[in-house]
């Protein structure tokens, strides 16, 4: 291992610190990065019921939530892989504090800052050996591949491989946005496909949404992928996506990205009550 493969990984195990609670939380400059999750819903039957969870970093300032878009957009070149792997291991030892037992956890993964073949390796190993301590199981880990180019395809396909060898699940990120397209779908050959919100909800405005949305899953389902729906914040989207035969669906209709530790609803979700909410009542006297 160089000597750079060794700092770096020390200082991340130096960036991280824990609260009264046990929570743990990085510590990047000025600013404190705690980690958050969103769940992700399945369809069983006529309810939706939680399955996993997609970790995100929600960076501080001074006590007040920072915008995540924001921090990572300044973040130096240099520091970009240093911040995601710093992420990705507080993401790993929050999970027992998730509070939805045995869910799957959905992590990011930029292929264009994690393009070096021989650290990528190292790093896989190392983080799947420190599973066990916090509960995890490596098929419980989902590896979300980003919409970013890769500097070599043929170095993202040897990472992916390593990945399933070591248990880890693979999801393409953003589909229909970037280079997130049929081509990397064809590569990697993802356990799970993410549909970007953006795209669907620009979908969900045509009047034959479903007609449009139908094949595309089942191109994907016929490849072997789950499709996961995210961005879905209207109940005509969330009908669209279910019509379609969508496996598992994200977004802020469903449930909000809350800080690790946030006690998170356990129960399922009517369908009919999503996409049919109770009608206002409007009183007959003042």
């Amino acid at each position: 291992m160089s000597s750079h493969q060794q700092e770096r990984r020390r200082d991340v195990r130096q960036a991280i610190f824990a609260d009264e609670i046990g929570l743990e939380y990085g510590v990047y400059g000025d600013f404190r990065l705690r980690s958050a999750c969103q769940p992700i819903y399945e369809v069983r039957d006529d309810r939706l019921v939680p399955v996993a969870v997609e970790a995100l970093v929600q960076p501080q300032i001074l006590g007040e939530s920072a915008s995540a878009q924001d921090f990572h957009d300044h973040i130096p070149a240099r520091d970009r892989l240093f911040v995601e792997g710093l992420s990705r291991a507080l993401h790993i030892r929050n999970y027992p504090f998730v509070g939805l037992e045995g869910v799957d956890l959905f992590f990011n993964f930029n292929p264009l800052i994690n393009d070096h073949l021989g650290r990528a390796l190292v790093e896989i190993r190392d983080l799947v050996r420190h599973l066990s301590d916090y509960g995890l199981d490596p098929s419980k880990l989902v590896c979300e591949i980003t919409e970013q180019a890769s500097a070599d395809d043929e170095t993202l396909l040897a990472i992916v491989r390593e990945m399933r060898r070591n248990g880890l699940r693979i999801a393409v990120d953003d589909f229909g946005a970037g280079h997130s397209t049929d081509l990397r779908v064809h590569l990697l050959e993802p356990d799970i496909v993410k549909i970007d919100g953006g795209w669907f909800a620009e979908l969900c405005r045509h009047a034959a949404a479903e007609k449009l949305f139908r094949p595309l899953l089942c191109l994907l389902h016929d490849q072997g992928a789950k499709v996961l729906v995210e961005g879905i914040e209207r109940p005509e989207q969330l009908r669209v996506a279910l019509d379609a035969g969508a496996d598992l669906l994200q977004g802020y209709l469903l449930a909000r990205p809350v800080l690790t530790g946030t006690l998170l609803p356990e129960t399922p979700l009517s369908i009919d009550g999503l996409i049919r909410p109770p009608a206002k009542i409007i009183p007959l006297f003042g």
